[in-house]
């Protein structure tokens, strides 16, 4: 296979242009094809797909890896921003692949959407390329740095498998992004498992006393943890996540129940008889007199 028809892999990290997690993603994806990196100036933990004003500034920089030199570009915003130019003015054909990562702390749960992690694996999967987000549980003292404390090695042995599978194959028409979310302690054998995004928060923000901003830990309430679900398989199984996630953010429940149930909620109309959004009950107004109805 020559240079010109190595697949095209952008990698992106929302930790920033110097984390040594987006180094490692780098040296996961480079025997798989030709590699450009654009990822933010500094620290984005946290802004998901923000896409704030950007006056188009790119910075070339250069990155030491692998004993060597490796052109890079910063961008003084996002993740998603980063890409976003990436894809528009920097990349010399369209990408087969946008990986984001690999990030410093786990991205699960239902709060997921406020990661830069994965807002820049999104927002690739928005412009029509693959995207792969990936991220190593650590312990939280570590969410916000650029510490060589911690072994990125396992991770990227998950990273390099994955963007092989999906140079490979055509994901399915609603799976855009992939994202992995691999243990703290992890080996190369360590069993992945295809899992949904759980419902419950994960991270929760909590007051602490004496202290005006916001801090956050987490939390799992194990009496309603899907066990299907990326919080159970990474925290309880101690297995890698492998979620698989749509741009399509509507909810999969048939529309038209959903529209039935809406009409009957001001008695437009009474719920079709297979309306399957059983189990609600409210309160409502007919002909001036409330009465409680339930959907069975």
């Amino acid at each position: 296979m020559t240079m010109t028809n190595r697949p095209l892999i952008l990698v992106t990290n929302d930790d920033g242009i110097a984390s040594p997690g987006l180094r490692a993603a780098v040296r996961a994806v480079m025997p798989l094809g030709e590699v450009l990196v654009v990822a933010p100036t500094r620290q984005q933990t946290g802004a998901g797909r923000s896409l704030p004003p950007y006056d188009g500034h790119i910075q070339r920089i250069t990155l030491s890896l692998n004993g060597g030199d490796f052109e890079a570009f910063a961008v003084e915003s996002t993740p998603a921003v980063a890409v976003m130019y990436g894809l528009t003015k920097l990349v010399p054909r369209t990408p087969s692949l946008v990986i984001s990562g690999i990030n410093y702390g786990e991205n699960v749960g239902a709060g997921i959407t406020s990661s830069g992690t994965v807002g820049a694996a999104l927002e690739a999967a928005l412009r029509g390329v693959p995207a792969l987000a990936v991220s190593l549980e650590t312990d939280k003292k570590y969410h916000y740095s650029h510490s060589d404390e911690v072994d990125f090695s396992v991770a990227e042995h998950f990273t390099r498998e994955f963007a092989r599978r999906m140079l490979a194959v055509r994901l399915p028409p609603d799976v855009d992004v992939l994202k992995v979310d691999v243990p703290r302690h992890a080996t190369p054998q360590t069993p992945w498992r295809v899992t949904r995004v759980s419902r419950q928060p994960y991270f929760y923000p909590i007051q602490r006393p004496g202290q005006l901003a916001l801090d956050y830990e987490i939390q799992i309430d194990m009496d309603t943890l899907e066990s299907d679900s990326d919080v159970y398989v990474l925290r309880i199984a101690h297995q890698v996540s492998v979620a698989p996630l749509s741009v399509d953010l509507s909810s999969r429940v048939e529309l038209h129940h959903l529209d039935a149930l809406l009409r009957w909620a001001v008695g437009l109309h009474p719920p079709a008889r297979d309306c399957p959004l059983g189990g609600l009950t409210h309160t409502h107004q007919v002909k001036g007199q409330s009465e409680q109805n339930s959907l069975v």
